[in-house]
């Protein structure tokens, strides 16, 4: 009968980093990123600043509480400056900080790397899916009322 152990991999040369500081640094760099809509956040300032009601309309399904503290995050952690005007009603603006700007590669190749690992863009999975999603809801909104070509063939 073969033996079935798996042998022990070769200790790392002397010129590998060691483990634990580059194990330290990458969970600080994830812990810094991760949230669920931190990379949503960054990646809507990468081309330019945007103020908070911007943010909002442009990431579906965050709240107004989770978008202030996921950018409260961000710029605890000096990825995104927020600029106070003093006008009334104020205005304030949120943009990159460098040290995220650095980031755009990350965000390029993660896309990138989406594209070739069958991670289709929302509007290709929709495409793919038989086009866009039909509305659940029949509260009498818009998608319920009849369409003004069929209330004049309903009216003769």
């Amino acid at each position: 009968m073969k033996k079935l152990t798996i042998e022990p991999a070769s200790p790392p040369a002397a010129s590998e980093p060691c483990n634990g500081d580059l194990s330290a640094q990458f969970h600080r760099a994830l812990s810094v990123l991760a949230g669920k809509w931190k990379g949503d956040i960054l990646w809507q300032l990468v081309d330019r600043k945007r103020r908070f009601g911007e943010l909002r309309q442009s990431i579906p399904g965050v709240t107004q509480h989770m978008l202030t503290t996921q950018l409260r995050d961000l710029e605890a952690n000096g990825l995104v400056k927020r600029t106070v005007y003093p006008e009334v009603p104020p205005r304030v603006e949120y943009e990159m900080t460098p040290s995220a700007r650095a980031l755009k590669p990350v965000f390029d190749e993660l896309y990138r790397w989406a594209q070739e690992h069958g991670f289709p863009t929302s509007a290709q999975g929709a495409a793919g899916k038989g086009g866009q999603p039909k509305p659940q809801s029949s509260d009498g909104g818009p998608e319920d009322q009849p369409r003004k070509a069929d209330r004049r063939s309903q009216a003769r």
